[in-house]
């Protein structure tokens, strides 16, 4: 099949560009390269069944561009993912992730798209009464982020009600692995390894007991693959382990990997922060097939492998 790929030259994006390519598919990889790099996909590069457009999803070619190229599947990454940004400028965030979601699903219809998955977060729950987070908990924006990330959602059944688009919404916890730049808005595993690897200093936040569950980024990926097809149409499901990690135990797993000494600095803990998350994937399992398959363990020494290969 043909799948368009927004935000394809990304960390997720571009892995998941090279998992349907290696299943072959045809693949078209949407991407402004504001945060996304071509490096990302210089092994996709090499196939002619890849395409990559330097294109804003707002701009009015992406209509154009998927009424000429028809894809069945649409898999929709790319957005603002701050949510510190989103308060300072809570307009920018939503012409990203409100206006841009809008016009994928314009293309999506222009191009007589099967089904379009989305990628959401766990930051739509807000504050949960239950760890891990059921894929049905209410919904709790705290945040413009997160409220453009539940408008998305909207927005896919509004176009499914008036078109006949499926869609599925993903919501991803912690994502970690190859190609998550240290720069950024970049997750912690990768700010850690850039520091424990150059022996720059590491910070932990408030006493270390925060926690959060971490889903290596092939287990996204096959998620989304997974849904692709016809199952877990028009629901929403929960990509990660269940599994509840602190940032002081990650630091020594990554540490350990890396061969690095485990002595992070302190810092005062950060406004907003949760003090604990992990969502529940056995809906995926029961909807998809879908659970995660690489432990923290072995996915932190891949992900360590992979930066000490990294240009500096």
């Amino acid at each position: 099949m043909r799948v368009l790929v927004t935000g394809g030259a990304g960390f997720i994006g571009s892995n998941l560009v090279d998992r349907l390519l290696s299943e072959g598919h045809e693949v078209v990889a949407v991407d402004d390269l504001s945060t996304g790099s071509r490096e990302n996909l210089s092994e996709a590069a090499k196939s002619d069944r890849f395409q990559l457009h330097e294109l804003d999803i707002r701009d009015p070619a992406l209509i154009g561009l998927a009424t000429e190229l028809r894809p069945e599947v649409i898999c929709h990454l790319a957005a603002q993912i701050s949510v510190r940004k989103s308060v300072a400028d809570p307009v920018h965030d939503a012409r990203l992730n409100v206006e841009g979601t809008a016009s994928v699903l314009t293309a999506a219809h222009q191009g007589n798209t099967r089904k379009v998955l989305f990628a959401s977060s766990v930051a739509v729950y807000g504050r949960p009464s239950a760890i891990p987070v059921p894929d049905d908990a209410p919904a709790d924006p705290r945040s413009p982020y997160a409220a453009s990330k539940l408008s998305g959602e909207t927005y896919l059944a509004t176009f499914r009600a008036l078109y006949g688009i499926e869609y599925t919404t993903l919501v991803l916890s912690n994502v970690y692995g190859p190609r998550q730049s240290p720069d950024g808005e970049a997750g912690v595993i990768a700010i850690f390894t850039d520091g424990l690897l150059s022996g720059t200093p590491t910070v932990v936040y408030g006493d270390g007991t925060q926690t959060r569950d971490y889903v290596y980024v092939e287990d996204v990926v096959d998620g989304f693959v997974r849904a692709s097809g016809q199952g877990g149409n028009g629901r929403r499901f929960n990509l990660g382990t269940g599994i509840q990690t602190t940032d002081r135990r990650l630091h020594s797993l990554i540490a350990d990997a890396a061969g690095s000494p485990d002595k992070p600095g302190f810092a005062p803990p950060r406004l907003g922060d949760l003090p604990a998350m992990a969502v529940d994937p056995v809906p995926a399992f029961d909807g998809l097939g879908w659970q995660p398959r690489v432990d923290l363990s072995t996915g932190l020494k891949n992900t360590v492998e992979w930066a000490r290969s990294r240009p500096r």
